[in-house]
């Protein structure tokens, strides 16, 4: 089993292109099984997540082709039938959202069978907020067997429904936008997530001839058409890997410009890095952070949906406040099971205390090297960045979640810097 190894202690000083964002272009994928014609997406990040996704629309009918070079990967994604409507444990347990497909294949056959999902155990995630809006829109629904099955009347289509989500959920909203895309009549999705991948999909299902309006907003206004076209769509880079690197750069004293981003969606994790002594200098697809010359100051967050302070970057956060000067108190209002890499960072000296939802952590002089284990994809990465800031050797165990959302982690931390290395049971290999 594959294993990172870091020698602690060195600035990350350099440039970051940031990546396409799996988030996005997981539904946007998923999105290609609503028409015929075939979509061309540009900035697809090269993820374990995507080839999962890859193998899943291709059991459903989907034929791939693979363009572009190492730094610009296209995908031409083809449906002219889809041959299944089904979609099986083994490739679905190993990823959540494999569950975006239910949407689509329910729009356009008007039936789908989708085992229940797997992924990262931060949670117990339930999907009835996708189920209840499907059978708003007329779909029959039965759980049995670990499946979902989905079905309408022989010859029959969804219809329009307005549906209010009781809390805003990403997967929810992208699966109804997708369903309600093809249905009969208007819909209408009150209290929808906001997040930037949704307004990517958007974006994406508007170029294949959608109608939809509000995309961004709590309210979200579809018109179901007939059929849809092809089209070609670029990924919005990946927020989350932005952050991820923006921290890097604050945990190890650095200073970091990433490239292909717009700022403005990470604003509320930029204001919490300013508060906490970084220099954000932004420009319309790049933005440089340093590190404070005095030290990190602590500051306190609580998560929240779009455009509150993210979940996905709660773990790096944490990592990054071990160091500061002062007291933090981290709440997580998302999942309930997402401070799993508490204990492993304890193992590098942090002083962390966790009580119910929050978790107070009191800043350290230095984190010590130590091996940890990885528990779900960002706390892998909140060890990689206790890792970078420590003294000594930290070796990070079960990486392979790292491989399901980072695209070149390893060359992208060399090439500023750090001194890090991915090693096999036979042999240790630099990945550039």
């Amino acid at each position: 089993m594959d294993r990172i190894r870091i020698r602690g202690g060195n600035r990350l000083v350099g440039t970051i292109p940031v990546s396409g964002a799996k988030n996005a272009a997981l539904p946007i994928m998923a999105a290609s099984l609503l028409t015929s014609e075939p979509v061309r997406l540009e900035n697809v990040p090269r993820l374990a997540d995507i080839e999962s996704m890859l193998a899943l629309i291709g059991e459903l009918g989907a034929t791939i082709r693979r363009a572009g070079s190492p730094g610009e990967p296209e995908l031409e994604i083809g449906v002219p039938r889809v041959t299944a409507t089904e979609a099986p444990y083994d490739i679905v347990r190993k990823m959540r959202a494999s569950v975006l497909v239910l949407g689509p294949l329910v729009g356009r056959c008007g039936r789908a069978r989708v085992s229940l999902p797997g992924g990262c155990a931060i949670g117990t995630r339930p999907i009835d907020l996708h189920l209840a809006g499907l059978r708003r829109m007329g779909a029959n629904i039965d759980l049995s067997g670990g499946y979902v099955e989905a079905a309408l009347p022989r010859g029959g289509r969804l219809h329009g429904a307005r549906h209010v989500f009781p809390i805003p959920s990403v997967g929810a909203t992208e699966n109804l936008m997708m369903a309600a895309v093809l249905a009969r009549g208007e819909s209408e999705l009150v209290n929808a997530a906001r997040e930037p991948e949704i307004v990517d999909l958007a974006d994406c299902l508007v170029a294949m001839g959608a109608q939809i309006e509000g995309a961004g907003t709590d309210v979200i206004h579809i018109s179901g058409r007939e059929t849809l076209g092809g089209a070609t769509h670029r990924i919005t880079a990946d927020r989350i890997e932005a952050g991820t690197y923006a921290i890097a750069a604050c945990i190890t004293g650095g200073e970091l410009e990433l490239t292909g981003i717009r700022p403005g969606l990470l604003e509320r994790v930029f204001d919490t890095l300013s508060a906490a002594g970084a220099r954000i200098d932004a420009a319309a697809d790049r933005v440089r952070v340093t590190a404070p010359d005095g030290g990190l100051r602590a500051v306190d967050v609580v998560t929240e949906p779009y455009p509150g302070f993210p979940t996905d970057l709660q773990a790096q956060l944490m990592a990054c406040m071990t160091i500061a000067d002062g007291s933090s108190l981290i709440t997580e209002t998302i999942f309930e099971n997402r401070f799993m890499h508490v204990s492993e960072l304890v193992r590098m000296g942090a002083d962390i205390t966790v009580r119910d939802g929050s978790a107070r952590v009191n800043g350290i002089h230095g984190l010590a090297g130590a091996p940890v284990m990885a528990t779900d994809l960002r706390a892998s990465v909140s060890l990689v960045l206790a890792g970078l800031a420590a003294n000594g050797e930290t070796t990070i165990n079960r990486i392979y979640h790292l491989d399901r959302g980072y695209e070149r982690l390893v060359g992208k931390l060399v090439a500023c810097g750090a001194v890090i290395e991915r090693e096999t049971d036979a042999d240790s290999v630099q990945v550039a």
